[in-house]
């Protein structure tokens, strides 16, 4: 089969920074191209037209065409020209897309194309408490209305989907993954006790709930420090251009002595650092499912999560980790403190969290089930 990824963003050196959306699609990619699947990148928003190939897999680079007040619908029709012209040429089979900013929504692709919800600025909006621009929610909408296909990464998402947009549109859940083979448990030989957030610095992942956890935490344990690692970015509530320095006052002056910020890193560069954690904490408040979780269960980390709607399709409270509402700091903390003082707990989540990605969310078997779903819309 023949698949092409449409998106914003993909973890390459030539294609600028990426998020969640672009790993997911990685991990993917490379789990379909391993079973022998034909795939194709194609990724707006870039600095210039190009193509490459590597690894077997084929990219292209799209430049936005910039002409004000047409700006959008002209590089929908950009790209709709390039999808059409690679199904003429017989390169692909059918397109899939994320639905964020509903940017599908005035393409019509000659092939299937199928929309991945991974999650809505319309969704995001809602859960963050803000309100969505409408642009964004008409394009949202038309866009999963006139998709071949839809797959949720998680029940919640889909379901909550459909409720925000008023629609019923039946969808398949096919979760996000990550490769076990490459995020391998490896034994932490840091004997220095460390809290470890991987991911974007932002108001919707609960950065704002870390430094009243991480104070209540220092409190009691003083020699615990605290890592983050993402790229910082800006807050609309606010209108601050860092959530790192909202964040920064926040601190106990003690507690931020023990804080290690480290900004982005190279994707490479993450398993080192989970490996050297002794635990992983992701209080967000907004997710769908979200891969930095997969990746720490995969490297048998043990975790304090959010327990917000996608938490307990991921993980089990007290099997493969501790799931706790993000503003109730002090239950948050003690359940860090907890895992910080028990050894044997903390391997006992470890050990059940990565057999749990094996088993749900491993890239090869989410690459054979997204394979099934894509002949199932082909075919229909």
């Amino acid at each position: 089969m023949k698949i092409a990824f449409l998106t914003p963003e993909y973890p390459h050196s030539k294609t600028r920074n990426s998020g969640g959306i672009g790993t997911s699609i990685l991990n993917l990619s490379k789990a379909l191209s391993n079973l022998g699947h034909d795939i194709s990148v194609l990724v707006y928003g870039q600095n210039k037209d190009d193509s490459f190939i590597e690894e077997g897999i084929h990219f292209y680079k799209i430049k936005n065409i910039k002409v004000k007040g047409l700006s959008l619908i002209l590089t929908q029709k950009k790209v709709e020209r390039l999808i059409n012209s690679l199904y003429k040429s017989g390169k692909i089979d059918i397109v899939e897309a994320p639905d964020w900013t509903g940017f599908t929504a005035f393409i019509n692709p000659k092939c299937p194309l199928v929309i991945r919800e991974n999650g809505s600025d319309t969704y995001f909006c809602h859960l963050d408490n803000r309100k969505v621009k409408y642009k964004n929610k008409f394009l949202e909408k038309r866009a999963l209305k006139k998709a071949d296909g839809i797959i949720g990464v998680s029940a919640f998402t889909g379901n909550l989907t459909n409720e925000l947009f008023s629609l019923n549109r039946p969808f398949t859940v096919i979760p996000n993954s990550v490769d076990v083979s490459l995020f391998e448990p490896n034994q932490n030989k840091s004997k220095k006790p460390t809290i470890l957030y991987f991911g974007t610095l932002i108001r919707k992942k609960g950065l704002l709930e870390i430094p009243e956890i991480f104070n209540i935490v220092h409190k009691t344990n003083n020699e615990v420090e605290l890592i983050l690692v993402g790229k910082d970015s800006g807050d609309k509530t606010t209108g601050s251009s860092s959530t790192w320095k909202l964040m920064q006052p926040l601190f106990n002056k003690t507690a931020l002595k023990k804080v290690h910020y480290l900004g982005a890193v190279n994707y490479s560069e993450i398993q080192d650092l989970i490996k050297e954690a002794t635990i992983c904490v992701f209080p967000t408040l907004a997710e769908a499912l979200p891969v930095s979780w997969l990746e720490a269960m995969a490297m048998e980390k043990a975790i304090v999560a959010s327990n917000i709607g996608w938490a307990t399709e991921m993980i089990e409270d007290d099997k493969e980790g501790f799931l706790v509402h993000p503003t109730d700091h002090k239950k948050y903390a003690e359940r860090v403190l907890e895992l910080l003082e028990d050894t044997i707990k903390q391997k006992q989540f470890g050990k059940a969290a990565r057999e749990k990605v094996k088993v749900q969310f491993s890239h090869d078997l989410v690459a054979e089930r997204s394979v099934e779903f894509y002949k199932s819309v082909i075919y229909k």
